[in-house]
């Protein structure tokens, strides 16, 4: 199947990041959110980002102008949805809200076309059971921030067709990433490992075994990961972390899945990452700095 037009639902940080690509990747790319402030904020993120990249010298004010006609902010899905042959929602992280969701898409998209959810944790199976054509579901897990992040993790149900993980994959390489396929298994492959990691080093830091720089540091210097399991889970956010791990806990009926108290204490106060200037880090001036008051 050749891609021609994409539409995205969901305008947040995700969304409006793989919209970003898709457009730069030479496709009509349509971005719709349910509230238009949202959709408004999606569109801004994207033009300060190819702003910023113009400012550093790594893209043209031409590139801008180019990516900028392929994209278009869309108020009604069923405008964001015509003539789209790949759709990706990255609505958040709550498997009733992208049922229903999907169910729209299964009535409003044309028949042939590739019905992409960007979980990271959520069973591809039950979404698909929302269609009437479970055969064209499949997920894409992208990673925070889209347009940096090199891979893209493929995930198959029981009920996907090779043509759809075809046209996934044919997706991936055109937006350049690298993909990789996995089972729908909870977690799959990043999220199971990544937040058992992350869950781990909170625990390790509530207990005072190191400062949230210094596990770190460990890990990047020790085991060469580019960026420290604390400084990752305030850039994911720590909201999205505990979703995640209630979500593998009760998977799996295991409670060593359960986040740590620190991490419940943290989300109940607001304080999420990054997003919200504060979380296991402070992030109020735009810079990482320690927390001596969590």
């Amino acid at each position: 199947m050749q891609i021609d037009t994409v539409a995205v639902i969901g305008a947040g940080t995700m969304g409006a990041g793989i919209a970003q690509i898709c457009a730069q990747s030479g496709w009509h790319t349509r971005l719709h959110d349910a509230f238009p402030a949202g959709l408004a904020a999606g569109m801004a993120r994207i033009d300060a980002f190819w702003d910023k990249g113009i400012a550093r010298g790594k893209t043209t004010a031409d590139e801008k102008r180019e990516w900028s006609a392929m994209l278009s902010a869309e108020n009604e899905l069923s405008e964001a949805l015509a003539e789209a042959q790949l759709i990706i929602e990255a609505v958040p992280e709550r498997l009733e809200l992208k049922c229903s969701l999907f169910e729209q898409l299964d009535s409003l998209a044309l028949p042939q076309a590739v019905l992409g959810t960007n979980t990271s944790s959520l069973s591809i199976a039950s979404i698909a059971a929302a269609t009437s054509s479970p055969q064209r579901v499949i997920g894409m897990h992208f990673f925070n921030p889209v347009p940096l992040m090199d891979l893209l993790e493929i995930v198959t149900h029981e009920g996907t067709s090779e043509e759809t993980l075809k046209a996934a994959l044919l997706a991936a390489e055109t937006m350049g990433k690298t993909a990789i396929v996995v089972s729908d298994s909870p977690g799959f492959a990043t999220s199971r490992l990544g937040v058992a990691l992350g869950n781990e080093a909170i625990r390790m830091l509530a207990e005072g075994v190191a400062s949230a720089s210094d596990i770190d540091t460990a890990m990047r210097l020790g085991y060469r990961h580019p960026m420290g399991p604390l400084e990752l889970s305030d850039l994911v956010g720590l909201d999205v972390r505990r979703d995640i791990l209630n979500s593998l806990a009760d998977a799996f009926d295991d409670e060593s899945y359960r986040p740590h108290p620190l991490l419940d204490r943290l989300v109940e106060a607001g304080d999420l990452g990054k997003k919200t200037g504060r979380g296991i880090y402070d992030w109020s001036d735009g810079e990482k700095t320690e927390r001596d008051d969590r």
